[in-house]
């Protein structure tokens, strides 16, 4: 149904993508090669559920996974896939899925040279430095190619209703696992819509449904490995994807809530309602990673909706982006704390913190004096709280954070980090009830004309 390409490496659209760390283990291996026998049910005659180009989901495959897979092993293998995901997943195919495998090093050629418009990546910088995650010297472009770039394992193309595998074996290969969740995407695609959200909270949440069910899907799959089903063996590892130093941690923890809270959050409603009610989910996504992270809360407790009134001076104005604002929400906020070290969990894909919980809505607004060249930018950021209680608790943190950078006070609730820091800036942090208002300038006298504190 949905023929938008989905591009990678900006928040303001979708990146269907399977990342390192989410794929579960395999239980015991099929033998390299192994021949074909009878299913017992034989060929159905017509397309049924399990059944995918000849090959029922408990049938075996004849391949030899040693030296890749040359073109009739790959159509044995992804049909044999195809009938496991409609067993698993409880939904027919209604047309077969091409499935090409390049190399990490194609992979990372294709990303280069990032997407969007010169106007979106200035804007989109501002938001990730505002998170602490991403600073004005990278660029939030190069961040997202290093980092995906190690991490991708696959991806499905709904412009072209293809999938690619980014296999890091010399001799290149598929994973049953990478493969199964990406034949996940497909199968979304010919069922159901694509959500096209505005803002980096809502596409989290959305993602959330379409990476959290092709997670749990392949999760189930692979659990069936061995006890269940003889599977291929795992291939083996280059020295691509293995998470080096060009990996942005708080980048990929963010990028990672859909695949890991997402498939939290779809389990439970399977749990509640079975596959109807995920299918239902397509249709009625929820409103913010608040609801992802705390399913109880979907879908009655949605987000308020946060404005900045615009009190800049002529120096500084808005970007011509729409949306003006972005919405950063609670995952991306708990990523900005636990990678700035202000808190600390043995569970890292929880996404729940004492300061991230109570958000009830944000708005971050980027700022530009104009001169892109100098890479200074600016920004206000309001967020607003469950309670007044809520809005301490986050403005200690924040204030907590700016220490971790070495941070000074200036009084009046004004703070500078050094210019040696990549954060280097001045900040004016102000709590109002449940509403606390974070400004940021280059310089404390820039302050005012970003946002007059009156």
């Amino acid at each position: 149904m949905a023929s938008r390409r989905f591009a990678l490496g900006s928040v303001a659209l979708a990146a269907l993508v399977v990342l390192a760390g989410c794929s579960a283990a395999f239980g015991d291996d099929e033998s390299l090669i192994e021949p074909p026998t009878d299913h017992a049910e034989g060929d159905p005659g017509r397309d049924k559920l399990g059944w995918e180009g000849g090959y029922w989901y408990d049938d075996p495959v004849a391949v030899n996974a040693s030296d890749g897979y040359n073109e009739s092993e790959r159509a044995a293998l992804v049909n044999r896939t195809m009938a496991r995901v409609e067993q698993v997943r409880q939904l027919e195919f209604e047309e077969s899925v091409p499935v090409d495998v390049i190399s990490r090093e194609q992979y990372r050629a294709n990303r280069s040279g990032g997407g969007g418009s010169a106007t979106f990546q200035a804007w989109n910088d501002q938001v990730w430095e505002g998170l602490f995650i991403v600073p004005e010297s990278t660029g939030s472009s190069e961040s997202f190619d290093q980092t995906l770039g190690e991490s991708v394992l696959g991806y499905y193309s709904p412009g072209e209703d293809a999938i690619v595998i980014v296999s890091d074996s010399p001799t290149p290969q598929i994973s049953n696992a990478t493969l199964a969740h990406e034949l996940v995407h497909a199968l979304q695609d010919q069922h159901f819509d694509f959500p096209a959200p505005d803002t980096q909270d809502r596409q989290l949440a959305a993602d959330s449904v379409v990476e959290g069910e092709a997670n749990f899907v392949e999760s189930v799959y692979t659990d069936r490995c061995g006890d269940v089903w003889s599977c291929l063996p795992r291939p083996e590892s280059g020295s691509g994807g293995s998470g080096g130093g060009s990996v942005n941690r708080g980048l990929l923890l963010t990028i990672l809530t859909p695949y890991t809270a997402g498939q939290a959050f779809v389990e439970s409603v399977y749990d509640d309602r079975g596959w109807t009610g995920v299918s239902d989910l397509h249709e009625d996504e929820p409103a913010s990673t608040e609801q992802v992270i705390h399913p109880d809360r979907y879908p009655d407790e949605r987000p308020v909706n946060v404005t900045v009134t615009d009190r800049s001076s002529g120096e500084w104005d808005r970007y011509d982006h729409d949306p003006v604002a972005d919405t950063v929400g609670e995952a991306s906020i708990y990523a900005m704390f636990l990678d700035n070290g202000v808190i600390s969990t043995e569970d890292v894909y929880s996404y729940e913190s004492d300061p991230s919980e109570g958000w009830a809505g944000d708005a971050l607004v980027p700022y530009t004096d104009g001169n892109e060249t100098d890479g200074e930018g600016a920004y206000v950021w309001q967020t607003r709280w469950d309670t007044t209680e809520d809005a301490r608790e986050f403005r200690r943190a924040y204030r907590d954070l700016l220490r971790e950078h070495d941070a000074r006070s200036e009084g009046s609730n004004v703070y500078v980090v050094p210019e040696d820091d990549p954060y280097g800036d001045a900040f004016r942090v102000v709590r109002d009830g449940r509403t606390v208002r974070v400004v940021n300038a280059p310089t404390v006298a820039d302050l005012d004309a970003v946002h007059d504190a009156g």
